[in-house]
């Protein structure tokens, strides 16, 4: 079959929705399957093949995200010089991911998610070259990093963008909880994997692993339908495209809120840079390094539970409530974290958190993709990326602040509590989040 051309069995027509699949009309589950994560996506062929793709790259990405820091340290033995360098990567992923999202918007996304896979995968190649070769240049490791994130912030806007056009809307938060959990199980196994293989094949052969799994991703890229926008083609993807994606956030309040959520909840409830300060002095009596490595996976470990037990909440509609109940969960768990003194009640409450900002996630993602038009998916699936990236560094900086002022249990719990707050206020000043479902 020629892969380049869409069928009716696996892409959407004008009405975005794909010819097969099960639709809300399945029977319910009974026993435990009603709990367990619903993965009526995956019959579709097109999204299983995305989905399936992701399950080896989640894990592949996260050796290069462990493997350039600890280049990096190795050649300058500075900290400093790891800080700048995610600095290098987060600017241009910025920019392209905002850009990206227009170019997403009037191209066929199947060609432009090819493209950027490529590129990111001979990225991966050239980090390896460069490892083997011991060019021992900070420099070019920080000019790759640059690309690769750039080529992250074109890719990472159509592929979210284009789940939409695989699967129907009633499984979009079913789709999102499938992504979602593997992701969040790639940042827990991935950087575990990258300790145990690094002292038996050495560090560059981290690169060449993550350059060989992107390949899978190309593949299973290439065999999807063909994704071209839906109605009018925009002719460019330029500043005012991108201006006008703002604007239509601007005029859609459920869109607006949904952004705002997750900047409320991710920069004054993110609490990672406290991690290393508790660890020494509120935890320490455990052991500093163990207290740090278990405080750092709580998130990601209760945010894979929640993933594997999605079926609990991935069929609700009502999307809004879920977002605020998801929000204000995530706010009361991190104020739990910091007013906790035993190591392992604390990362009770951060893995409750993670469940939380799971369902969070899930619920954004499918407002996201529901409430905005094709023609617009793009650019709102950019300006997701920005503030997904952007709110844990705001974060970072606002909780180093507050913890050297405050101590920082105080600013951790203080944190949590104004998330609840100001998430409250929100969706009593703004019913349109509440309002909406599907």
């Amino acid at each position: 079959m020629d892969t380049s051309e869409s069928s009716s069995t696996e892409t959407g027509r004008p009405g975005e929705r794909p010819a097969d699949g099960p639709t809300a009309g399945d029977p319910p589950r009974r026993g435990w399957r009603r709990w367990a994560m619903d993965t009526r996506p995956l019959r579709i062929p097109a999204y299983r093949r995305l989905w399936s793709s992701t399950i080896v790259t989640a894990v592949g990405s996260q050796l290069t995200a462990v493997a350039v820091p600890k280049q990096i340290y190795d050649l300058t033995h500075s900290s400093a010089w790891v800080g700048y360098a995610s600095l290098a990567g987060l600017v241009p992923m910025v920019a392209f991911a905002l850009w990206g999202g227009a170019v997403a918007d009037t191209v066929d996304r199947r060609k432009l998610l090819l493209v950027t896979n490529c590129g990111i995968a001979v990225t991966s190649l050239l980090f390896w070259v460069q490892a083997v070769t011991g060019l021992g240049s900070v420099t070019v490791l920080m000019a790759l990093l640059a690309l690769q994130q750039a080529f992250f912030g074109l890719n990472s806007p159509a592929r979210s963008a284009s789940v939409a056009r695989l699967v129907p809307a009633e499984q979009l938060a079913a789709a999102n909880a499938l992504g979602s959990t593997v992701m969040q199980t790639g940042l827990v196994a991935g950087p575990l994997l990258a300790g145990a293989l690094i002292p038996v094949i050495g560090l560059p052969e981290l690169y060449l692993i993550d350059a060989l799994a992107l390949c899978v991703t190309v593949w299973a890229v290439f065999r999807l339908p063909a994704l071209p926008p839906l109605g009018e083609r925009a002719r460019r993807a330029g500043l005012r495209e991108v201006a006008a994606g703002f604007r239509y956030i601007s005029r859609h309040e459920v869109l607006l809120l949904s952004f705002l959520a997750d900047i409320v909840a991710m920069v004054f409830g993110m609490p990672r840079a406290l991690f290393p300060q508790l660890a020494a002095q509120t935890y320490g009596s455990y052991g500093e390094g163990l207290a740090l490595g278990v405080l750092f996976a709580g998130i990601p470990v209760g945010a894979v539970l929640g993933g594997l037990f999605s079926g609990v909440f991935s069929r609700a509609r009502r999307h809004g409530w879920m977002v605020i109940g998801a929000v204000v969960g995530w706010g009361a768990a991190v104020a739990g974290f910091g007013l906790s003194g035993n190591l392992w009640v604390a990362v009770a409450f951060l893995a409750a958190a993670g469940v939380a900002d799971m369902v969070s996630m899930v619920f954004r993602g499918a407002i996201l993709l529901s409430a905005a038009t094709d023609e617009m998916r793009g650019r709102m699936q950019g300006v997701f990326t920005v503030v997904v990236a952007g709110g844990p560094r705001l974060a970072d900086v606002l909780h180093g602040t507050g913890g050297s002022a405050f101590g920082p249990r105080a600013a951790v719990a203080g944190g949590g509590a104004l998330v609840v707050v100001v998430m409250l206020a929100l969706a009593g000043a703004v019913p349109a989040l509440r309002r909406y479902r599907i």
